[in-house]
């Protein structure tokens, strides 16, 4: 890891305080984050936690608590979680696209009783506050539209201002938790039930952007862009925590954006970067430039590659790295910025994970055969605790002493591992997982659907697009513009149907359950209906 971190060798050392207090020791009044044209350094963002922290107990948050948080990019949800953490709290990151019944799910499955948020969101409460059952306090940032933004919550929650919650006092907290507790249950819809919250401890965290840091070579003299939102673990730990570690510098750019990519790359001096595939796929596409690589970028972690990535990196001057994991099993894999080819995803980081390929028997198979990997480390607390509040589902995810992943690889003769595709049916959609099921449930709610099918098709852009195949009921006739402005208030837009398919029946098996491998090897047919080429036209 190189003389920069072995200060922080220890796992004991490992925790967002301890990590923190460190980085202050050394790097003191350096810029750690900019974000919205602010700066804000190592000794800002230790003041302004503690002082966070010291409301969040004051409002009786301690520690083993979960708190909400859903806010827009910004250096409010990157205080919280460090505050959180101090206190020995979990944060509960929210997809800022969610709404309706998913929600609703998160928000009681978490048993969380605050949330603080930005107000834009206040309307999203408000529609689901009669199903929430454990939610007492809404905390609001930005209230710059005045009481009329959350009057309507109060006469159901305790609403304060987030300003409310800081304390005079900067002080550092007496007590801060250990490694192996819990900081954070981040909920990812990996398989086709309900959204579930990962159980994750300091060591999980750590270790996540530890191996960003490593994957990228991150310095202290780096500038990190990250594209990426801040309630994903690709965005908060990938790059922000990672950069804590290494003694660097993140530029929080707001949502991914081709127009101001480059432009504010150039103008930050910007070295390296996290991409989705879909990212780097959408790059590659714009017209060439004859200064595409006349630019600061140097090093570029990108996930799944795609199968341009030498021209990707010679056109943009670029050295790329890769890798594959997920918040259950962590970073896994490596690759150096020496490519072994155009489809892998790195290979095993043998000193501190075991990775194995079996078949549905957990059997394992040889060498360029196909089937579930499954994972578990040499380390202790770095794969995720289990799922929270639901026993169950980490009873299956962890039989027979694995963590099963869902995913299908293959490895060759040298040991480099491949994605081959999901064994389950979520859907993966830049950089997004999709609970199937949760989209049938919302298609299934219009009075005209009979049954439904959510599946799986490739994208041209990377990664896969989501595809419902529809029975209307008899003697209707269903306008897919009209039913995706049905489905719109009731869903993040990343879940919304690209394709819709209106069928006269679903092909089942004789117990009548839905054959989804059918559909999925149907894909796309001539009546397939396409929303981007229909928003197009």
């Amino acid at each position: 890891m190189g003389d920069n971190y072995t200060e922080l060798d220890s796992r004991q050392k490992q925790t967002v305080a301890q990590v923190l207090a460190n980085r202050i020791a050394k790097y003191g009044e350096k810029t750690w984050i900019v974000c919205n044209g602010q700066q804000y350094s190592y000794i800002d963002m230790d003041r302004r936690s503690n002082s966070l922290a010291h409301g969040l107990r004051r409002q009786g948050i301690s520690k083993g608590d979960t708190v909400l948080l859903m806010f827009n990019d910004g250096v409010e949800i990157l205080v919280a979680w460090v505050a959180l953490a101090k206190i020995g709290a979990m944060e509960v990151p929210v997809n800022t696209q969610l709404k309706g019944n998913v929600l609703a799910h998160i928000i009681n499955n978490s048993c969380a009783s605050m949330i603080l948020m930005h107000d834009e969101f206040v309307d999203r409460i408000d529609q689901v506050a009669d199903d929430l059952d454990q939610l007492q306090r809404v905390v609001i940032a930005n209230t710059q539209q005045g009481s009329e933004t959350h009057s309507a919550l109060e006469s159901t929650f305790d609403v304060l201002t987030l300003e409310e919650l800081y304390q005079e006092s900067e002080s550092a907290l007496e007590t801060t938790p250990a490694y192996n507790d819990l900081v954070a249950v981040m909920y990812t819809s990996g398989t086709t039930g309900p959204s579930k919250g990962v159980m994750v401890t300091h060591a999980h965290a750590y270790e996540y952007a530890l191996g960003v840091v490593e994957l990228l070579e991150l310095r202290e003299d780096d500038v990190y862009y990250n594209p990426l939102p801040l309630f994903h673990i690709a965005g908060q730990w990938a790059a922000v925590y990672a950069c804590l570690i290494a003694g660097a510098t993140v530029v929080v750019s707001g949502k991914f954006s081709l127009e101001r990519f480059w432009p504010q790359v150039r103008e930050y001096h910007c070295t390296c970067t996290f991409l989705l595939g879909a990212m780097a796929n959408w790059l590659y596409r714009q017209p060439q430039n004859d200064d595409d690589s006349d630019n600061p970028m140097q090093r570029m972690l990108v996930v799944p590659l795609l199968p341009e990535i030498e021209d990707f990196k010679q056109r943009f001057g670029v050295k790329v790295s890769t890798t594959w994991g997920s918040t259950e099993i962590n970073v896994p894999t490596r690759s150096s910025f020496t490519l072994a080819n155009n489809k892998t995803c790195g290979w095993v980081t043998e000193d501190r994970y075991e990775v194995r390929i079996v078949d549905e028997n957990d059997q394992e198979l040889p060498p360029g055969q196909a089937g579930e990997a499954v994972v578990r480390s040499k380390e202790p607390w770095i794969l995720m605790a289990g799922y929270w509040n639901n026993p169950e589902a980490t009873a299956k995810a962890w039989r027979n002493q694995w963590v099963h992943t869902g995913d299908m690889l293959m490895k060759d003769e040298k040991g480099n591992l491949y994605f081959i595709d999901r064994t389950k049916d979520a859907i993966r959609r830049r950089g997004e997982n999709i609970s199937s099921m949760e989209v049938e449930n919302e298609i299934n709610a219009h009075e005209d659907v009979l049954e439904c099918a959510v599946v799986p098709v490739a994208s041209e852009y990377s990664e896969q697009e989501v595809m419902a195949v529809i029975v209307p009921k008899p003697g209707i006739t269903i306008d897919p513009v009209e039913f995706i402005r049905f489905l719109e208030p009731r869903m993040a837009r990343f879940m919304l149907p690209r394709y819709i398919d209106l069928v006269e029946v679903l092909p089942k098996t004789a117990t009548g359950k839905i054959q989804k491998f059918a559909l999925r090897e149907r894909g796309l047919t001539p009546t397939t209906w396409d929303r981007e080429r229909a928003d197009s036209d």
